[in-house]
């Protein structure tokens, strides 16, 4: 079926394209971008006053299939990412059993394109079962359709080994995504490390828990001349060390999360677990950092960590419930506060939430171009909603924004010129 998108306000940043104008969309691709397009055969969709983005890139999900098909599938995460206007999401590796061969990479790529949703890529992890002894087989991983490598959740505490991780990664055009942790400070916290985790008597995890690995895997990537991805920053600590690396013009990128700039460790004073997330929530001068690095360009995209858990799971004592919140769904929404308060321009938040992406990690996606494929979001910025707990797409709910009120939100999305979702529901 042709499609024609109507009078919207294409955003294309890497496209200089930022006007009023239509789409026609034809055999899933951009056949025309213009005034006045006239297509009676065409299904229309009226999108004056709102903006069509490039279809949202989330390269840092957690789907649990395999594993914890309880928790999340790879079905009900392409549904809850579309809620979210994400036409392309990556999921890691550290599944159950791990995502660590070239089949994991298939079974990924096979479900996805089963499911016929959105697009799905496969991390895949830097070693075998995640057990840090032996590196996975990188060139096989990377042939069978693994886009980036990481140990999410862990960090590769022997340097020696992880700069060869960099070097072999780097030998296939793999970026590796760094989870920043140093396990023996963070041992056993719960929260910040500060006035909070004193108030709550929980233990404390420092600034320095991820200041002092991202400073460490810098200096690797250096010297091994390697790109890597700073996942989830959180510091500002963090944030002065990736802000001189690319001083340097190190190969260094680095994203946050919605989290990180909308909340504080204020939110935790009623012990709610699903404010319970690794990093944790930081202070509030650690949340004007990460803004103010979002707006400078230090840290380059914005993605959700989604991390879902059942409500068995969260509601539990602080300290045995597990680390993590769900956030495709809100990514967007909770991002757009950025447009709000004029930390970033709209043609920026679309940058952090998509161009970039597929600039960092090799995606043919991100932008509106005429013979592009139709990946496109349709934002409507004027349409006040509340987060709901039963309204949420994916088999979790371990949302902190349940309850709040967000302006922005993702009216339409279209996946390689299907329309996946219309009118805030998902065909």
């Amino acid at each position: 079926m042709n499609l024609l998108i109507k009078g919207g306000r294409l955003i294309s940043p890497v496209d200089n394209l930022d006007k009023e104008q239509d789409i026609l969309i034809e055999k899933g691709l951009v056949k025309r971008i213009a005034k006045g397009i006239k297509g009676s055969k065409a299904k229309t969709i009226e999108a004056k006053g709102k903006i069509v983005s490039p279809g949202l890139i989330d390269m840092h999900t957690h789907l649990r299939e395999p594993g914890r098909e309880d928790k999340e599938t790879i079905f009900t995460g392409a549904r809850a990412a579309i809620r979210g206007g994400f036409t392309t999401i990556a999921c890691m590796a550290n599944t159950n059993p791990p995502l660590d061969s070239e089949q994991d990479m298939e079974f990924i790529l096979s479900e996805a394109k089963n499911i016929g949703l959105i697009d799905i890529l496969p991390i895949g992890a830097v070693t075998v079962e995640m057990k840090q002894k032996q590196l996975t087989e990188i060139a096989k991983l990377k042939k069978a359709g693994a886009v980036a490598l990481s140990e999410d959740g862990y960090t590769i505490l022997d340097s020696n080994f992880f700069r060869r991780a960099m070097e072999y990664a780097n030998m296939y055009g793999l970026i590796i995504i760094c989870h920043c942790e140093d396990e023996y400070l963070a041992k056993d916290g719960q929260v910040n490390e500060g006035y909070m985790s004193t108030l709550l008597g929980l233990k404390g995890i420092p600034n320095e828990a991820e200041s002092i690995i991202v400073a460490r895997d810098i200096n690797l990537a250096r010297i091994a001349n390697a790109r890597i991805h700073i996942a989830h920053v959180s510091t500002k600590e963090s944030i002065d060390l990736i802000r001189q690396a690319k001083k340097e013009k190190l190969k260094i990128t680095a994203e946050t999360c919605p989290h990180y700039f909308l909340l504080s460790d204020d939110y935790l004073r009623n012990y709610n677990t699903n404010f319970k997330v690794n990093p944790p929530l930081r202070t509030k001068s650690d949340v004007e950092a990460v803004k103010e690095a979002l707006a400078d360009g230090t840290i380059d995209i914005i993605s959700s960590d989604h991390a879902p858990h059942l409500e068995s799971e969260k509601d539990l004592e602080f300290n045995k419930a597990p680390f993590g919140m769900i956030g495709l769904e809100t990514s967007l929404a909770a991002s757009f506060k950025l447009v709000e308060d004029k930390t970033l321009k709209i043609e920026e938040l679309i940058v952090k939430m998509s161009t970039k992406a597929a600039e960092i990690f090799n995606l043919n996606a991100g932008r509106i171009k005429e013979g592009a494929s139709a990946n496109l979001s349709i934002i409507n910025s004027m349409s006040p909603w509340q987060v709901k707990k039963d309204e949420f797409e994916s088999k979790s709910s371990n949302s902190p924004f349940i309850g709040h009120e967000f302006n922005a939100r993702v009216e339409a999305v279209i996946s390689k010129g299907r329309v996946v979702m219309e009118n805030y529901k998902i065909i």
